[in-house]
């Protein structure tokens, strides 16, 4: 079941845009990710590429944001460098993204078509990382 859109964050596309178009440098580093914490923060990260597949700028972001106290993410977006604008999550960023925030909206699409959605609209029928997460019987 498909929820509904949101409105998009101007603010936190143009953060992700600004990571990625001042501190993206040749291959290792890609791609740019903010977030909106709760409170109202932005955080944002960048990717960090290795062969052995190193953190997507979702994963790093993650991080990132728990090291500065933000552990309640309400929106995330990935902006690609040399202007390839908004980057849908890969696959594993889409399950660690659910695992961690299960009510986090994502930034998705290009241009006009650019929405924010709820990250379980990007993984349907979606496997329940762990046991931790289960309601207590």
């Amino acid at each position: 079941m498909t929820r509904q859109t949101h409105a998009i964050d101007d603010e936190l596309v143009a953060a992700a845009a600004r990571v990625a178009r001042t501190h993206c440098r040749g291959d290792n580093h890609t791609m740019a990710a903010a977030a909106r914490a709760r409170d109202g923060r932005i955080v944002t990260a960048m990717n960090a590429y290795h062969f052995t597949g190193g953190p997507c700028a979702e994963l790093v972001l993650i991080g990132t944001a728990a090291a500065q106290g933000a552990y309640e993410l309400d929106t995330v977006v990935a902006v690609g460098d040399r202007n390839r604008g908004v980057v849908p999550p890969c696959g594993r960023c889409r399950q660690v993204l659910l695992d961690y925030f299960p009510d986090l909206k994502v930034i998705v699409g290009k241009g006009d078509r650019m929405r924010a959605v709820h990250i379980t609209d990007l993984l349907p029928e979606s496997y329940v990382w762990a046991d931790h997460q289960l309601d207590d019987e």
